[in-house]
């Protein structure tokens, strides 16, 4: 098993390119960006497609009749057999690794879909090995605080300041002590490091491919931000016991899965949401005990209790302020069931944080667990979407949830979304109302809903396909797994989605990650996804092994013309636009890609170049 560095070793090494390199780089990224990466216009085909390689756009459009065998069910008539393979390994998993299109085809299309609908079903046993390097993706909540101190509790135990402590590890570092390294791995920092590894890990190597984007998609759209408070601790259990097991199931499930975890109660504040009159009335209990107290043990009996004001520590400032909060019941609304445009109002967002007032937790920064808390809930009735809600206690918040749940706008919006990710930045409105069909008639079966989805023409569609730009996290597994490379640890990858613009686990605000084009492409962005498919496909990517000479073919290296059509045929399935194709060819009598001058008789192609470069291209960066 590799050891693994720390986060501070780790993320903030990046292997300097060349400077001349760098400035072909550059130069390469903007041509590509103006030919390639453009929105589509509606009704053109994209780059990858066969309209644009000079094929008749007439025949691009003709109904194509695949094997039955390979198909089954699967509604496909405008994709070649080829197409819909990489389609479905581009859409329903993290893109193809070396072989997977001729696994699929040779198992059949719709054999390997249900395979996928269907994870349990799959041995993932190889993926497992290779997380057993990352612990604390399986310890609890209170495990991770003990193993993971906050800093301020390390300084507390060792009876100094928190700056003085943390001088202290910097100077240990810069001296090069023994005991530096175990403390950086012990830092609390180390926790989301290890959780951002193992998610890499899983979307390069695991077998379940569908669970994996569905756990990305579910945990963006359930986002909690690991940099607030104590939430880096909070994450291994959300992800593990809250998101993982519900990306197949029933919505309300996983809806209310995530209301009651400490993730989601600390992040949205509800843990501290009070009713005002119920807070009143506690408050009220407090000062009598108070006032008894005093007459049998003396002192004034009328006089009112007054915490000390503790000015470095606003939480608990905060909790004298307790009241109302409304941040929970409207996001709740907005971003997790029924959409901005779903119908509701100013009033039912209070309403609904009222229902939800005593969903608390005990000990957030010791072992949180979701706690009920009779005192500070309100027990008058609520009305919500025209609904009354009296279930009484916590029943009021758990009818809550199973009104929004079932809403007939929640499943239009949760539609809506999985038709964003998975077909188009705009789904055609008909495929959203036969998902949200769906969604109505089985209460919410994710799994049915995207089988609905999967069954549909839009799905494979030839305007769906490689209609989508990857997103940064999907731009590193794709490109690693369609390089066959072995990593030894995942941390270079975790760094490289972050510095292209997605650092995991890293988005602050409620909304999570956007799922369309307009939010990940710029001339920066492309040239940092340029760097970095160059350094993967070179072999300079730390603790990341290629074999890009191996998948070429051992004779890839004497004509600089085979390599890129062999690098076209083994990243891009064979499909390239006419515009990226001359762009990519002018870089070809580069010296820094034939590693010799111009006027040398002998060409000795640079492989990893040219491949890194194909990896770069437009039709790469689409899916």
């Amino acid at each position: 098993m590799p050891v693994r560095a720390s986060s501070s070793s780790v993320l903030c090494r990046r292997p300097a390119l060349r400077p001349e390199l760098a400035g072909l780089l550059a130069g390469l990224t903007l041509a590509l960006l103006a030919v390639g990466l453009r929105p589509l216009a509606a009704g053109s085909t994209p780059g990858g497609s066969p309209a644009a390689t000079g094929g008749d756009r007439a025949q691009s459009q003709k109904k194509t009749e695949l094997p039955k065998a390979f198909r089954g069910k699967l509604p496909i008539t405008e994709l070649t057999e080829d197409e819909a393979a990489l389609h479905a390994l581009n859409r329903l998993a993290y893109g193809p690794r070396p072989g997977d299109l001729d696994r699929v085809k040779q198992m059949g299309l719709e054999r390997w879909v249900d395979q996928q609908l269907h994870p349990e079903r799959i041995d993932d046993s190889a993926v497992e090995a290779r997380l057993q390097q990352y612990p604390a993706i399986r310890m609890s909540t209170e495990e991770l605080l003990a193993r993971y101190p906050n800093p301020a509790q390390q300084a507390r135990q060792q009876g100094v300041t928190r700056a003085q402590f943390q001088q202290q590890q910097k100077q240990a570092q810069q001296q090069g002590e023994q005991g530096a390294g175990q403390g950086a791995k012990n830092a609390p920092r180390e926790v989301v490091l290890e959780l951002s590894e193992a998610k890499v890990t899983r979307a390069v190597y695991s077998e379940r491919q569908l669970q994996e984007v569905l756990a990305d998609f579910w945990f963006n759209h359930f986002n909690v931000f690991a940099g607030k408070g104590p939430e880096r601790w909070f994450l291994p259990s959300y992800e593990r016991d809250v998101i993982r097991p519900h990306t197949l199931g029933k919505f309300h499930e996983l809806l209310k899965a995530t209301a009651k975890s400490p993730a989601m109660l600390f992040y949205l504040d509800n843990w501290l949401s009070v009713d005002p009159k119920g807070y009143a009335e506690h408050a009220a209990e407090l000062q009598a005990r108070r006032q008894r107290f005093m007459r049998i043990f003396g002192g004034d009996p009328n006089a009112t209790m007054v915490m000390r004001q503790n000015p470095r520590n606003p939480q608990a400032q905060q909790n004298q302020r307790r009241g109302l909060n409304e941040n929970y019941g409207r996001e709740l609304m907005e971003l997790h069931t029924l959409g901005v445009d779903g119908g509701y109002t100013q009033q039912d967002v209070t309403q609904a944080a009222l229902a939800l007032t005593g969903w608390t937790m005990t000990a957030p920064r010791r072992d949180p667990e979701f706690k009920f808390d009779d005192r500070f809930h309100g027990n008058e009735p609520k009305v919500v979407m025209g609904q009354t809600i009296h279930a009484g206690g916590m029943k009021d918040g758990e009818q809550l949830l199973d009104i929004l749940g079932a809403h007939p706008s929640t499943g239009k919006f949760i539609c809506t979304k999985l038709a964003r990710r998975f077909v188009s930045d705009n789904p055609p409105l008909e495929l959203v109302a036969r998902m949200a069909e769906t969604f109505q008639r089985t209460n919410g079966d994710i799994r049915e809903v995207m089988k609905a989805m999967i069954y549909s023409p839009e799905f494979w569609s030839r305007a769906a396909y490689r209609s989508k730009i990857k997103k940064p996290f999907e731009l590193v597994v794709s490109a690693l797994r369609a390089t066959g490379a072995d990593m030894g640890e995942a941390a270079p990858g975790v760094r490289w989605s972050a510095q292209i613009g997605e650092p995991l686990y890293g988005c602050q605000p409620p909304t999570g990650y956007k799922d369309t084009a307009d939010a990940w492409v710029n001339s920066g962005a492309l040239l940092n996804r340029m760097n970095f498919s160059i350094l993967l496909a070179t072999g300079k990517m730390r603790d990341t092994r290629v074999d890009v000479s191996g998948l070429l073919g051992p004779d890839a290296a004497n004509e600089p013309d085979g390599v890129l059509n062999r690098a076209v045929v083994v990243f891009l399935g064979g499909q390239v636009s006419k515009e990226t194709r001359a762009v990519l060819e002018k870089q070809l009598d580069d010296p820094q890609v034939l590693q010799a001058m111009l006027d040398d008789p002998v060409k000795n192609v640079d492989v990893g170049m040219v491949a890194g470069l194909v990896l770069g291209s437009p039709e790469f960066q689409r899916k």
